[in-house]
């Protein structure tokens, strides 16, 4: 697997992590797997701290 870097300004994390939130809540009401949303908003908030 490859590796991407991406520069983001804190409005834009911010756009990042507010979108996947939704994202996973959306499959959590659809009983959907959110294994790979949380594994990503895992490593935005290890990043960012």
């Amino acid at each position: 697997m490859s590796k991407i870097k991406l520069k983001v300004d804190s409005l834009e994390y911010g756009m990042l992590v507010n979108g996947l939130v939704e994202l996973r809540n959306k499959l959590l009401r659809e009983k959907e797997d959110t294994t790979p949303i949380d594994e990503l908003l895992i490593k935005l908030v290890d990043k960012k701290g």
